[in-house]
């Protein structure tokens, strides 16, 4: 546990810390990434089917190494050293993109630096607060912000030099990028929590791993639901943009609005939305009625399917018609006020319920729901040219309900497994 520190914005510094490492490390993921399909297009002459399997099995193993290197992390080389050591590989194959004849290791190389960062550095959060502290669940919202001013900002330097200066400019900001994440987390590392000596952290792997069972089953429930979820959610990036291009009239006066420009409306809502939303649960729990996680994610989920049958109900005119863009502006808000309320607190469980020892590999196992979630996303997504719209959107809705309406059922159940989990832990 930290020692008391003054806070920085209400939070314990280390927050700080954390937060900015990830949002320049999410600046360069997402820089790479949109500039991707255009390099390998335009520069390297792929095919775009050759491009689209590349890109998708690149993006798929974004999200399955972090469960090797979770393992890693918490077996041999400790929370501090994986994400330095990952922010390092990451920064190389960011430099290595600059030179056509590297890209397939280039890829490699970020998608193993990756799989040590991503799940070590929120796995950090936790230690920061004490048990009782309320602050701790709202840490990962202000966390996921992080991820969403980086990923707002990553199209607007990286895609603009690498488009209009030069692919390689483009892949050098996003190397840069890396390494500033790099230099914030280790001139902050004074704020971090301090890790248990290897030996100390094997003895309470090994108590911890025979009372989990419980705790486990809960995480896998939770997987499964978030993927059935991510079902829909993930239809942003895909079946969503072609209604966007095909089904929205983006006239403004004598202007059209790229249709681009929508999908930054995700991120920009997220920092936008997330000091208020946070403001209402500090009342809430203020007021003696805060909310459990698996409510809150229940929420979140009902919210997303309000979002979709709004969809429905614009996508249900006559043949040919066209729906405003204020109904696609009005989507994103409410898509982004579920998402806020079930994917940071769903992150926020993993951290908290990890058993001592393996807190990586618990957070690694979150970011799994990304990886099945955006399988079964895109076989979703199968279907978007078999029916008409609304039945689509309507199958999406199903999707979200389903997984809210599970979410709630779990609730008294996911209550009890973390009261007793928390009793059985230490104090420190």
């Amino acid at each position: 546990m930290m020692p008391t520190r003054r806070p920085w914005f209400g939070q314990p510094p280390g927050l700080t810390i954390l937060f900015l490492t990830n949002m320049w490390e999410q600046f360069s993921f997402y820089g790479m990434r949109a500039l991707l399909v255009y390099y390998m297009t335009k520069q390297l002459g792929m095919s775009q089917g050759s491009s689209s399997y590349v890109y998708g099995a690149y993006a798929a193993s974004a999200y399955l190494t972090p469960v090797f290197g979770g393992i890693v992390a918490d077996r041999w080389l400790g929370k501090r050293r994986a994400v330095a050591l990952g922010a390092l590989i990451m920064s190389a194959g960011h430099f290595m993109m600059a030179f056509p004849a590297l890209f397939f290791p280039a890829l490699t190389t970020i998608a193993l630096g990756n799989g040590l960062f991503l799940p070590t550095l929120p796995a950090q959060i936790d230690d920061l607060y004490e048990a009782d502290d309320p602050r701790r669940g709202w840490a990962y919202n202000v966390y996921y912000v992080g991820i969403n001013i980086g990923g707002f900002l990553a199209p607007l330097v990286c895609g603009t030099l690498g488009e209009l200066v030069g692919w390689d400019y483009g892949f050098t900001a996003a190397g840069v990028g890396m390494l500033a994440g790099l230099l914030i987390y280790v001139g902050g590392r004074r704020y971090l929590p301090d890790e248990a000596p290897r030996s100390r952290r094997a003895e309470r792997k090994c108590a911890s791993v025979s009372t989990s069972r419980a705790v486990f089953l809960l995480l896998a429930a939770v997987c499964a639901l978030v993927t059935v979820f991510r079902g829909a959610y993930e239809q942003v990036g895909n079946t969503v943009a072609l209604w966007i291009d095909s089904g929205v009239d983006r006239r403004v006066g004598d202007l059209t609005i790229p249709m681009t420009w929508f999908q930054s409306l995700n991120p920009l809502l997220v920092f936008l939305l997330t000091p208020p939303l946070l403001a209402w649960w500090a009342h809430r729990a203020r007021a003696g009625r805060p909310d459990t996680p698996m409510r809150r994610m229940a929420l979140g989920s009902a919210i997303v399917a309000f979002a979709y049958l709004l969809l429905v109900l614009v996508s249900a005119g006559p043949e040919g018609h066209r729906a405003s863009w204020h109904w696609a502006v009005l989507f994103f808000f409410l898509l982004t006020v579920g998402e806020l309320h079930i994917l940071p607190s769903g992150l926020a469980l993993f951290a908290r319920l990890a058993p001592e020892g393996l807190g990586a590999t618990t957070i690694a196992a979150w970011y799994l729901t990304i990886f099945f979630g955006s399988l079964f996303a895109g076989a979703v997504g199968s279907w978007w040219s078999l029916l008409p719209q609304p039945i689509f959107f309507s199958v999406l809705v199903g999707l979200s309900l389903l997984a809210a309406i599970l979410l709630f059922c779990l609730d008294g159940i996911a209550v009890r497994v973390e009261r007793r989990d928390q009793a059985k832990r230490p104090r420190n």
